[in-house]
């Protein structure tokens, strides 16, 4: 083999370390609880009707990112108690109204986990999706989560075209982190509300990188 070969081989086998994943999950909305269960099949029944198409499986996005030998959890989920420290917690956003975020119940966090547990991860369908095996992919995304947009859930602050929620954090983080999301979508007959809305917002701020470069290389 020869010496270019084998660089090549050697920055191949790096970039698909089994060292490294990024993971994603979809998950029944409602997994485990009841009432979201079926407030969400009650949204979704709502938003069929205005639409007039039939009604679909909602799913919410979770990611498991595996780096040099470290297992981290990264999800959107509600603010139980004041322990955040314990579950990973890099931000916290407001439920519905910025005006009601002090109370604890109107408050979502997101979380950063390492060696951390997703209650229903179990109820997964379809299992993990291997979004990368790249290193460099997998600490983009890590450093990235404290800095996902803390719009307020439910609601279309940023004008993205739907409401934001734990799919939108998700979108972004996947998209900021140069994971091509053509290809990612929910288990067959579902549907993922906000997804598109994050996937927007990180197309947003790729595009004013994109011309501040240019502005500051015509300098």
């Amino acid at each position: 083999m020869s010496t270019g070969a084998a660089a090549a081989s050697l920055r191949g086998s790096m970039q698909t370390s089994p060292r490294a994943a990024t993971d994603l999950y979809w998950l029944p909305l409602g997994a485990g609880g009841h009432s979201v269960r079926v407030n969400g099949r009650i949204f979704e029944a709502i938003a069929a009707a205005s639409q007039h198409r039939h009604r679909c499986d909602l799913y919410h996005a979770v990611l498991v990112v595996t780096l040099d030998g470290d297992r981290h959890t990264i999800e959107l989920a509600p603010s139980p108690d004041a322990d955040e420290g314990d579950r990973g917690v890099v931000a916290t956003g407001a439920v519905g109204s910025h005006h009601l975020a002090g109370l604890r119940m109107f408050r979502y966090e997101v979380r950063r986990w390492r060696d951390g547990t997703i209650s229903d991860l179990g109820e997964a369908v379809g299992g993990p999706r291997r979004l990368s095996r790249d290193p460099r992919v997998a600490r983009r995304l890590l450093d990235l989560v404290p800095a996902v947009p803390l719009a307020v859930w439910g609601r279309d602050e940023l004008e993205a075209g739907e409401m934001w929620n734990s799919n939108s954090v998700i979108a972004w983080l996947v998209a900021s982190a140069g994971v091509p999301t053509k290809l990612i979508s929910p288990p067959a007959g579902g549907r993922a509300p906000g997804w598109r809305a994050g996937l927007e917002v990180a197309r947003r701020g790729a595009s004013a990188r994109s011309r501040s470069s240019a502005d500051a290389a015509s300098r």
